[in-house]
């Protein structure tokens, strides 16, 4: 199933995030989890980049195969390509082939200063564009209500977004924010744009002060007052911060759906618990 006819009837799409496991052992658990996720009925389930080269080994492409045959529930691929060559890809493709992949989110990925970048592709548009000929794939993009880290302006950020579109992308995931100003701003400005594919907002639950810290430092996205009090107030208390993580990303949703969003995009980190507690309480909202 392409991802983005499940936004043909007009509904709410609530998807789900994961990874692979990255220590050994942790196979049998990434396993249990997937079907305890996908008990909440997501529309899909998003597995970022792995390889197979963690102790765990198992790869991306391994744990989508397990969520549609196992768990029937579809499933988007996420695929970099700043370190990959045009055979690495044509590699993947195929195999993707055989084993029934149908969906790609297409991203660049992040810069090694260790590892110099391949010369193939520089972009995601690049992946898509080189990909979409070669393969009956859907595409998914990733989006960012704040701006790219690395663009000059949002306006320059929108440009680039427009162009993965063009290059194929039918469908787009935000990253992560903890203000839905920004994301109905740049909804706006996409839309102004001539951007109107499925965009889906991703929303982080923030369960402990260390991991939201790391985050924010890697992405860049805004911690606005209420928020920061709410880390301020509960960061030395695990279980009240995670419950008030929750309420957060609830309330976020509420919001969001109440606005008329295409899609959410739980960042799930791994934890049925946390998914099943927010599934709960927004499901008659996005499910009416």
């Amino acid at each position: 199933m392409k991802i983005s006819s499940l936004f043909e009837n007009g509904k709410t799409v609530f998807s789900f995030e994961i990874f692979p496991p990255k220590k050994d052992g942790a196979i049998r658990n990434i396993h249990k989890t997937l079907e305890e996720l996908s008990a909440l009925r997501p529309d899909f389930i998003s597995v970022t980049y792995g390889a197979g080269g963690t102790a765990a080994g198992c790869s991306t492409r391994e744990l989508v195969t397990y969520i549609k045959e196992h768990c029937h529930t579809e499933a988007i691929a996420h695929l970099t390509c700043v370190n990959s060559t045009k055979a690495d890809i044509d590699r993947i493709m195929e195999d993707f082939r055989q084993h029934g992949v149908e969906n790609v989110l297409a991203l660049r990925g992040d810069i090694n200063p260790d590892i110099p970048p391949k010369d193939d592709f520089r972009h995601a548009s690049d992946l898509i564009e080189y990909m979409k000929p070669r393969s009956d794939l859907h595409f998914s993009g990733a989006c960012y209500p704040e701006g790219h880290g690395e663009s000059a302006s949002i306006v320059e950020d929108i440009i680039n977004l427009k162009k993965k579109v063009e290059a194929g992308a039918e469908h787009l995931i935000s990253q992560l924010f903890f203000d839905n100003t920004f994301f109905y701003e740049f909804l706006e400005k996409a839309r102004i744009a001539g951007i109107n594919v499925p965009i889906e907002a991703g929303i982080m639950p923030c369960v402990n002060a260390k991991q939201i810290q790391r985050m924010v430092g890697m992405c860049g996205a805004s911690l606005p007052p209420k928020f920061a009090k709410m880390i301020q107030r509960y960061e030395s208390n695990t279980e009240a911060m995670r419950d008030a993580g929750i309420a957060y990303a609830v309330d976020q949703i509420i919001d969001l759906v109440a606005h008329g969003v295409d899609g959410i995009h739980l960042y799930t980190m791994n934890d049925p618990y946390i998914a099943r507690k927010i599934t709960e309480s927004v499901e008659k909202v996005i499910r009416t």
